[in-house]
């Protein structure tokens, strides 16, 4: 990459948006934008009117797959509906995480409203570990169970399999994970990530894929599926951080369009938890401050409770679990932060030496299973550096989180020492694994040499990419309307980050609660503020250069306070002029 690409920030390398003015006046002509909305669409490769239109207005004919290309999902259709016609007992096994926890109350209520007998079973994280087991579907059994249903789980479950099979069960598996070398020999196995699947669309979420099977068994009976069923696969997308493109960005848009109209019990409950008080949530607002609280029930307690809240059929069930799920998350956060600040000490101190290391392992008894890989995501964003993180049991075994970098596939890379793992399952950005202790070391050795083969130093560098330049006088509300456009935002569908040059502060910074600076910057006749999250290094730097000026990368957002609209910067780097 050659030198007029990039500018070196104070904390990161910026790849800047590329010279393409005359493409970028064509399309805000073309299709009534302003300049840097412009800009953001063609540096992601929408040049054309037409290819840009097709992204902005994402629509069921275009975005949407029938469920029938589905390997395996007619197939399975027919078998659920002739457990319910022969009145079998259905037994649905998820997972405790969001995607799970959705996937598994969708299955409970599309099913019970066409007089299934039917219940479900979510695994705790710490007794029961991920997955289906073959001593699970053995307890099945003997409680009567014809027909089992895997959601978000199974594409790994060989001996499951296998005993279903020998005791009679029909086992169908719904999953998106990844397969290893072959699959699971059970009766259905619905998972668009098979190579042999011929359903267009590789990366919906487990509750996208529930839902699609849902969705064709639904056509089949001729019924309409409840409202309620587009708010839990908005929810289990969201909080999975699949990418939010294609048939995933049209199913979130359709769902926060119905929950922004009609809020639900239960979502009303998550909403006053998080001290939400927008006039509508976003996909960034379901991501950090509904679903987290979902997810500490799985990550620290019972995820079975999450079903029978999400469903909010007794609205005083609702409220009690609603404040179990607000304490949970409180104490995750402080659990987090914990862990979290005693490896940056050990970063610091170079016991952890990231200067020689590539790879961020790092192991304890004391860390609980379940927030691990929320640290490791924050480990990998904040250094740069995959992140994996293990909890280490009474008997020898070290379960841990992976969190990847867009340049290295944490998936293909534990492929590779699948020799000295006992299990493990996932994506190219995230993964969970198991193994003995004693292999650990072993594991850092061959990790440490696959990023040295695989990657250049340029590779390893934090980077930002800035996706457009703007001027502070251009951040109007046209500007947030054209960029509501580009909504939702999430994986592979980033929030936009602008380049805006030469800018001074006006007044001094102030540091929030220790971690937080925010300042007030001006250029062109405009004064905007601007907060840099985490950044408290930067509060005596504004000090030291008071009125010199400097470029910013940021994000742009409004800012909602009491009862008031205002544009807002989110500061994510500076670089300062020589």
């Amino acid at each position: 990459m050659n030198n007029v690409d990039v500018l070196q920030g104070d904390k990161y390398l910026w790849k800047l948006p590329g010279e393409n003015r005359q493409a970028v006046l064509d399309l805000a002509v073309a299709c009534s934008l302003s300049l840097p909305i412009a800009q953001v669409l063609v540096q992601r490769g929408f040049v054309s009117k037409e290819k840009a239109e097709e992204f902005l207005f994402p629509s069921l004919e275009k975005d949407v797959f029938n469920g029938v290309l589905l390997a395996d999902a007619q197939k399975a259709v027919d078998r659920i509906l002739l457990a319910i016609e022969c009145g079998e007992k259905i037994l649905v096994f998820g997972d405790y995480d969001v995607d799970g926890i959705t996937s598994s109350a969708m299955v409970m209520k599309c099913l019970l409203d066409i007089n299934a007998k039917i219940n479900f079973f979510l695994p705790n994280r710490v007794t029961d570990g991920y997955g289906i087991s073959a001593k699970f579907v053995e307890k099945a059994a003997k409680n009567n169970y014809k027909l089992i249903i895997t959601v978000d789980n199974g594409i790994a479950a060989f001996e499951a399999a296998d005993k279903a099979k020998e005791l009679g069960i029909d086992l169908i598996i719904t999953d998106h994970h990844r397969p290893h070398d072959k699959i699971p020999e059970a009766f259905a196995v619905i998972d668009p990530a098979r190579d042999d699947c011929g359903y267009p669309f590789k990366s919906l979420a487990g509750v996208g894929v529930t839902f699609k099977l849902l969705s064709l068994l639904y056509d089949k009976i001729g019924l309409q599926m409840s409202a309620k069923v587009y708010e839990l696969l908005l929810l289990g997308t969201v909080a999975d951080v699949v990418p939010l493109l294609g048939e995933n960005r049209f199913w979130v848009r359709h769902g926060l369009n119905y929950v922004n109209k009609i809020e639900s019990y239960s979502l009303s409950v998550l909403k006053k938890n998080g001290n939400v008080i927008k006039p509508s949530l976003s996909a960034t607002d379901i991501g950090y401050f509904i679903t987290p609280q979902i997810n500490a029930l799985g990550r620290l307690e019972d995820p079975r409770q999450g079903v029978k809240f999400l469903l909010g059929s007794d609205k005083q069930e609702t409220d009690e679990v609603g404040k179990i799920l607000f304490e949970l998350n409180q104490a995750r956060k402080q659990i987090e932060r914990a862990i979290f600040q005693e490896i940056v000490s050990e970063i610091e101190k170079k016991n952890i030496d990231l200067d020689k290391e590539n790879i961020i392992l790092v192991a304890s008894k004391s860390w609980p299973q379940g927030v691990i890989g929320i640290v490791a995501s924050r480990l990998a964003a904040s250094y740069g550096k995959p992140a994996i993180l293990f909890h280490l049991t009474k008997d020898g075994k070290a379960k841990g989180s992976c969190r990847s970098i867009p340049e290295f596939n944490i998936f293909n890379a534990l492929q590779k020492s699948s020799d000295i793992l006992d299990k493990f399952g996932g994506h190219a950005f995230a993964a969970g694994l198991s193994l003995s202790v004693d292999n650990i070391a072993k594991l850092k050795a061959r990790l440490e040499k696959i990023v040295s083969q695989e990657l250049t130093e340029f590779d390893l560098k934090q980077k930002l990419v800035l996706d457009a330049q703007a001027n502070l006088c251009d951040l109007n509300k046209k500007f947030l309307d054209d960029m509501e456009l580009l909504a939702p935002f999430g994986n592979k569908n980033s929030r936009p980050s602008f380049y805006i040059k030469n800018v001074v502060q006006v007044q001094k910074p102030t540091l929030l609660k220790g971690e937080h600076v925010k300042i007030n910057i001006f250029s062109d006749g405009v004064i905007k503020p601007v907060v840099f999250f985490g950044r408290p290094e930067l509060y005596d730097k504004f000090l030291e250069f008071e009125s010199q000026p400097f470029d910013l990368a940021a994000n742009v957002v409004e800012n909602y306070w009491n009862g008031r609209v205002n544009i807002e910067l989110i500061g994510l780097d500076i670089a300062i002029k020589k």
